[in-house]
């Protein structure tokens, strides 16, 4: 009987190697991705171009992908392990993804679980001990392979019951990549990305936007982490911001992104960003969040412009002296 085993692909070195070594096993595997809620996604090509997939599609497998919501939002605010240096619940996200991952398995029928994780390569979460307590808490204790460091390890059920060959996995540890590497050149692995952090969550210039959510948000809005990949932000009030778009792309999303009852604005007497005031609307807050449109535009200082504004489909033009302080922007600014 041919085993199946699902494996936490995100597409990196180490994934991928520890699909192919059960492929090479004879075991039918099926990838799971994650995709955390920063940004938003009008299509599939931006998924389909993911690392994740490349990989999938190079190993010939089926990739599953979760969409990350508001169920996980809620565990990065109040993680019941903490934080590493940024705002990264590291032990709870893994933790968190295993669980996923093992109801997945269920559903589909398949007999294990599979990761890319490395003894000792992550400080966070891939510490022995916290190894260990990652499995517990996931509730699939003896069901997650780690064909990289598995030497390391108590065999799992897969090799107890001889599904997988236990003398084939290997004991790889530490942050040195180059066992994997020479893994790679000998199993014909090829173009895989360079490593990286690869969490938004570990960005230092990310933690306070994130935060500045958590603060403001008594229920979490996903849609307010998925605008905080668009253009630069502004905390107005207490349930009040602007968002300026640093590029014409982010332009594009920010007039695709904008709600009823939000208000979409930008200079009209010249190129330059577009911004949107989302929350309470009120004259004080559009009127210093289109003083702080004029400030990423190539006005001149002191000058009046014109300014469209747009909210719930009527369109105004407001003349708006380009004034704004870089104190201002300074205590306003988010990011």
């Amino acid at each position: 009987m041919k085993r199946k085993a699902v494996a936490l692909l995100s597409g990196g070195l180490d994934s991928t190697l520890s699909t192919k070594m059960m492929l090479d096993m004879g075991i039918e595997v099926i990838g799971i991705n994650f995709v955390m809620p920063f940004g938003f996604h009008e299509n599939t090509s931006q998924i389909n171009q993911s690392e994740a997939s490349k990989s999938a599609d190079r190993l010939g497998i089926q990739l599953h992908i979760v969409y990350l919501g508001l169920e996980y939002m809620e565990m990065v605010r109040n993680p019941l392990h903490g934080y590493g240096k940024a705002i990264n619940p590291c032990v709870d996200c893994h933790i968190y993804f295993i669980k996923k991952a093992g109801e997945f398995m269920q559903e589909i029928g398949a007999d294990f679980l599979v990761t890319g994780e490395v003894l000792g390569q992550r400080p966070m979460s891939q510490k022995f001990d916290r190894m260990i307590l990652i499995e517990r808490e996931s509730g699939f204790s003896g069901l997650i392979l780690r064909p990289l460091s598995a030497q390391h390890f108590e065999p799992t059920k897969p090799e107890l019951e001889g599904w997988v060959d236990r003398s084939r996995l290997l004991a790889i540890k530490g942050r040195s990549r180059q066992e994997q590497f020479r893994l790679a050149e000998q199993t014909g692995v090829k173009d895989y990305p360079t490593p990286a952090g690869g969490c938004h969550l570990t960005e230092l210039s990310f933690v306070p936007k994130v935060r500045d959510i958590f603060t403001h948000s008594d229920q979490l809005d996903l849609r307010d982490f998925k605008l905080l990949k668009i253009g630069r932000h502004f905390r107005l009030g207490d349930r009040t911001k602007t968002i300026i778009g640093r590029d014409e792309n982010d332009n594009l999303k920010l007039e695709k992104a904008v709600q009823n009852d939000e208000t979409l604005f930008h200079w009209l007497d010249g190129n330059g960003p577009v911004g949107i005031l989302t929350g309470k609307q009120d004259e004080e807050y559009l009127s210093i969040s289109l003083r702080i449109l004029l400030r990423y535009t190539k006005a001149k200082a002191g000058v009046s412009c014109r300014i469209s504004v747009l909210h719930n489909g009527e369109e105004s033009i407001r003349m708006v002296t380009n004034d704004i302080t870089e104190e201002i922007i300074h205590n306003l600014r988010i990011d």
